[in-house]
């Protein structure tokens, strides 16, 4: 058994019944001054006021005096299983070209998609497992991780692969999403039903038969996956039991978030671009808006309206969007500041958004996300803060001591 004492701030203390916040109550964050928390095995057994702290002879203590705990990050959407890099893409930005442009002569996802057919399995779980122990040294504890740079079959397959490699050999958890739904392969341009049938018809049960994905997801947006192809998408992926996680609104709004939650999509993310009518097909549904600030840094797009989308009664989540064109950088430290501080998030706002909405964004509502008696003791030791509001305010500051998941300590 592990006892942590004399900790200065418990965060997100909640009951096992509550899987998502929404609104006005993702302005509160239920907390413990003065705590200490046990974790037994893999779990967290039991937490308190230091006022009543029982007996625990044979407890290996840890003082956290002058330290805030809370629950390990969720990131419920990255990319970060891909090959090489698109530095290149990130001066061409520089120099003036829009995503767009770079798109349309080869880069982008297509760019992605050359690299990653070309590099072995063995070279990409290498290149993966990386970044992977990256986010976790910086907090993330449950992780959603996506293909979509194969394009082919083949090349799918081997993402996911990996992908089920890094879920065998790390404690954080991992969801794996399908995403052949990315782009259309140049060779596929201009017909776009024969590689919607290649991923249905062939990637799809090879997929399924492996076991090798959670969800599936498409780039819903003007100029990759129309809403009707969307659609197709998720129908395919409900057939083999895989509940769709969508890339929607990110530039323009084409009706798709209406069309996710008519198939019960889990999450709709990016929504850098959000209308009224969008707002309403999202009041009374079970699936989670995922905000991506800091994409929105990266690449000089507009920010998910969080303002609007909370005072409307909905949740939100965020997450990192980690990929090599767009947001390479998987810190949900950065993240959660970037929210504050360019979306208007209150810091109680943002760690909800980061923690018990972001495990609901990857169906782990019962095991991550809050500190919570039976949840997997994944938490956060920060440095000697004097609260919790420093952790977006010193948003360069790497204000983190420890990561424990599944009960041992990794960084």
């Amino acid at each position: 058994m592990i006892l942590l004492t004399n900790i200065k701030q418990l965060l997100q203390i909640r009951d096992m019944s509550i899987t998502k916040v929404s609104g006005s109550e993702m302005a509160e964050l239920p907390m413990i001054p003065d705590a200490w928390l046990l974790i037994d095995g893999e779990e967290i057994a039991a937490f308190g006021n230091m006022s009543e702290l029982p007996d625990h002879e044979n407890a290996q203590i840890i003082d956290c005096s002058g330290k805030v705990v809370l629950p390990a990050w969720c990131d419920s959407h990255t990319h970060i299983v891909y090959a090489g890099d698109r530095t290149q893409e990130f001066v061409d930005r520089i120099n003036g070209l829009t995503y767009e442009e770079i798109a349309n002569r080869g880069g982008g996802i297509l760019n992605s998609a050359k690299k990653l057919n070309e590099t072995s399995e063995d070279d990409l779980y290498e290149q993966s497992k990386k970044r992977l122990e990256e986010v976790m040294s910086q907090g993330s504890g449950a992780v959603e991780i996506k293909s979509g740079y194969g394009l082919t079959v083949e090349g799918e397959l081997k993402m996911l692969r990996v992908i089920k490699r890094l879920k065998q050999n790390y404690p954080t958890a991992i969801k794996s999403t399908f995403l052949g739904a990315h782009a259309f392969p140049t060779e596929y341009k201009t017909d776009h039903s024969a590689y919607i049938d290649l991923t249905v018809n062939e990637m799809l049960p090879k997929i399924a038969q492996e076991e090798l994905a959670d969800y599936i997801d498409a780039f819903c947006e003007t100029g990759y996956f129309s809403v009707e192809e969307t659609e197709r998408i998720m129908e395919a992926g409900l057939q083999y039991g895989l509940q769709a996680k969508i890339h929607v609104n990110q530039f323009t709004a084409i009706d798709g978030i209406a069309a996710c939650v008519k198939h019960k999509a889990l999450s709709v993310d990016h929504l850098e671009i959000v209308t009224e009518a969008d707002i309403e097909a999202l009041k009374n549904s079970q699936t989670m808006p995922v905000a991506l600030p800091s994409c929105s840094y990266f690449i000089s797009i507009p920010y998910t309206p969080a303002r609007q989308m909370l005072n409307a009664g909905l949740p939100l989540a965020l997450a990192s969007d980690f990929n090599p064109g767009t947001t390479p950088s998987g810190n949900m430290n950065f993240v959660v500041a970037t929210a504050c501080i360019k979306m208007k998030m209150t810091p109680e706002e943002a760690i909800n958004a980061a923690t018990i909405n972001g495990a609901y964004a990857m169906g782990l509502s019962a095991s991550h996300g809050s500190i919570t008696v039976g949840k997997k003791a994944n938490l956060i030791i920060t440095k000697p803060i004097t609260s919790f509001y420093e952790i977006p305010y010193r948003f360069g500051s790497d204000l983190i001591e420890s990561v424990i998941l599944n009960g041992k300590s990794i960084a």
